[in-house]
């Protein structure tokens, strides 16, 4: 299906509600819990969400949501998370990725990866916006949500994680250059704030996480 035409399908409301829980839960999500935050029937839940995956915007597979397993345990009962494929649409048509992809290999090539971290980090200061500064941890999140990182406190609430990677294409492609470049980027936008930020690599997630500064703690 063509990135434009699996866009589309979020028109509907419905099918918007159910995409946007699954994919803010971080895990899979079945049917049941669905329906019920978005506030549908099970049956209209199933169509809209197979849709879903259908269109290559979510993924499907199956497990016993009780947890336990053998005789008595409930057959599995199918599941969904959020599709790891991207999908993007411009209007003309553009190619950023490849020119990214580009850029970072003369980059890699060339050994400008100090150069790199240096603008990635006046970029990160000229986020910070007129204030100077993004304050404490919920004022990071603030900003960090508002340009797709899609940050989740911990447990305790002491650790700052992203779920997402606005630049996960190229990062694939060139992890220390672009890591680097992500960690020089969010130094420059906690620079003067209550937090620090360091390398925290996880499967799935954002190689960078946040947590106030030890001065801040103290």
């Amino acid at each position: 299906m063509e990135d434009i035409d699996a866009i589309a399908l979020l028109q509907d409301p419905v099918r918007r509600r159910l995409y946007e829980f699954v994919a803010a839960q971080g895990r899979e999500v079945g049917r049941n819990e669905a329906a019920e935050a978005a506030g549908v029937a099970r049956t209209l839940a199933a169509f809209h969400l197979d849709k879903l995956v259908d269109a290559g915007l979510l993924e499907a597979g199956s497990r016993r949501l009780s947890g336990r397993s053998g005789p008595g345990a409930g057959r599995p009962a199918k599941v969904y998370r959020r599709s790891a494929v991207e999908r993007g649409v411009s209007v003309p048509a553009r190619d950023y990725r490849t020119a990214a992809g580009l850029l970072a290999e003369a980059a890699e090539v060339a050994g400008l990866d100090m150069e790199l971290q240096d603008a990635a980090r006046r970029t990160g200061r000229a986020l910070r916006g007129p204030a100077g500064t993004v304050g404490a941890l919920d004022g990071l999140a603030g900003v960090l949500a508002e340009r797709g990182y899609e940050p989740v406190p911990d447990e305790g609430g002491g650790v700052l994680r992203m779920r997402n990677c606005p630049f996960h294409a190229v990062a694939e492609q060139f992890p220390p250059l672009v890591c680097g470049m992500n960690l020089a980027l969010l130094e420059g936008l906690t620079e003067g704030s209550g937090v620090r930020v360091r390398m925290d690599p996880r499967p799935g997630w954002c190689c960078v996480a946040a947590e106030p500064s030890k001065n801040n703690q103290d």
